[in-house]
């Protein structure tokens, strides 16, 4: 059979990101104000208005009879109906797709309820579904906590590979005057990331070429993901955009934990053979010696002297996979006081580094927190969960039959 143009553009890989709840459609209308291009939006709500002011080009609104159009109210089980309601109208949007992406925000209602479902229905219709998803800052408290691990939990069976950001690592990379919306643009910039670079890989053509089904092979069924883009400059502009692609203060997984893992390399004009190797060395060096690693390059001549880095990494093995839902509990509350006392004895080993004075400590912990009653409330639960370990350690030790592991219970909206 002889091979035409036409071929061409009917073998090219179809991209869709779907908004699910208030977060992703935010998340959606930011990636479409960068213009990323070669994917398709889709925004699914069960808000009316929020849907009405929608930039994407395909607006779903689910749960009509159920909610008539005025949102989840922050209950997932309502989500969960609601997408349940509309299965046939998500199953349409993405019968055609090749590849789908799922963002929304965990621990509210549409979000945590409906994302599971339309991964289902996306992995049912033969999409490769990635998921990536928000969870809640502390002081959004344990209600709102406990459903997005819950809706982790419940999400994870039905995509391919996802990447979860914690809203509080936040705190880590902005200043603290940062706006709301700026602070929020860092998050959304991790989904456009991994978009905008698996985009650009199998719509380019490259010198050396990643296929989408390269892609495939990695991210099917591979759990936890990295993605992210690096962009280098000047004489050392190749290991500056390795390194910048692959280290991410907002994701929770590194690439230290990878097995696998595609890399594309895109500059203005051919590569330099040294730089290829800088690259791939770069990246080797902060991984397992054993990564598997699919590579490319392609030339973009916007890019003047800069050198691109997109890397997708998969393989991770998550801590949660044997004991579910209970030891994913565990892990992110040990994680939120570890990275509390972590974060203070980091503040304190650079005051006691340069000889800080007591006043000197007060303000650098003012100047980061700007909530001395914030602070002192995190002492004192930290005093009083080091006072409870002690008194728990005597009891055990007492009576050993007492120290059964405490269990942490599905919610309503999952067991129905």
């Amino acid at each position: 059979m002889l091979f035409g143009d036409e071929d061409t553009l009917s073998l090219k890989p179809i991209i869709k990101v779907i908004g699910v709840g208030g977060a992703g459609g935010n998340a959606v209308d930011r990636m479409i104000d960068y213009d990323v291009r070669g994917v398709e939006f889709v925004a699914v709500n069960t808000d009316a208005q929020d849907l009405k002011t929608s930039k994407a080009d395909t607006r779903v609104i689910i749960g009509r009879n159920s909610t008539r159009g005025l949102g989840a109210g922050a209950k997932p089980e309502v989500g969960r109906n609601a997408a349940l309601e509309d299965e046939d109208s998500i199953r349409e949007v993405v019968k055609d797709a090749n590849m789908v992406f799922i963002a929304c925000g965990m621990g509210g209602g549409t979000g945590t309820g409906a994302a599971p479902v339309i991964a289902r229905v996306c992995k049912e219709s033969g999409c490769l579904t990635v998921g990536i998803v928000t969870k809640p800052f502390f002081f959004e408290g344990p209600e709102r906590m406990n459903n997005a691990v819950a809706g982790l939990e419940e999400l994870k069976k039905f995509v391919d590979a996802l990447i979860v950001i914690p809203n509080q690592r936040l705190f880590s990379i902005i200043d603290p005057g940062t706006p709301m919306l700026q602070a929020f643009r860092e998050v959304d910039d991790i989904l456009r990331q991994g978009v905008q670079g698996i985009s650009e890989i199998v719509n380019f053509q490259g010198l050396i070429n990643i296929d989408f089904a390269d892609i495939k092979t990695v991210m099917k069924d591979s759990g936890a993901a990295l993605m992210g883009i690096g962009v280098g400059s000047g004489p050392n502009r190749a290991v500056e955009a390795a390194r910048n692609a692959i280290h991410s203060n907002l994701l929770e997984v590194s690439i230290d934990g990878a097995t696998t893992a595609i890399v594309n390399i895109a500059s203005a004009e051919q590569i330099a053979l040294t730089e290829t190797e800088a690259i791939l060395s770069e990246i080797r060096n902060n991984c397992d010696k054993n990564l598997n690693v699919i590579y490319g390059a392609y030339i973009n001549n916007d890019l003047g002297e800069e050198i691109v880095v997109t890397i997708i990494a998969t393989g991770y093995e998550l801590k949660a996979k044997e004991n579910g839902i209970e030891n994913l509990a565990s892990e992110i509350f040990q994680n939120m006081s570890d990275e509390n006392i972590d974060f203070r004895r980091s503040i304190q080993d650079e005051i006691d580094e340069n000889n800080a004075d007591v006043s000197e400590e007060e303000d650098s912990i003012d100047h980061l927190f700007k909530n001395k009653r914030y602070e002192r409330m995190e002492k004192k639960r930290i005093k009083e969960e080091a006072k409870a370990q002690k008194k728990k350690e005597k009891e055990e030790k007492k009576n050993p039959s007492s120290s059964s592991k405490t269990k942490i219970s599905l919610p309503d909206w999952l067991t129905k």
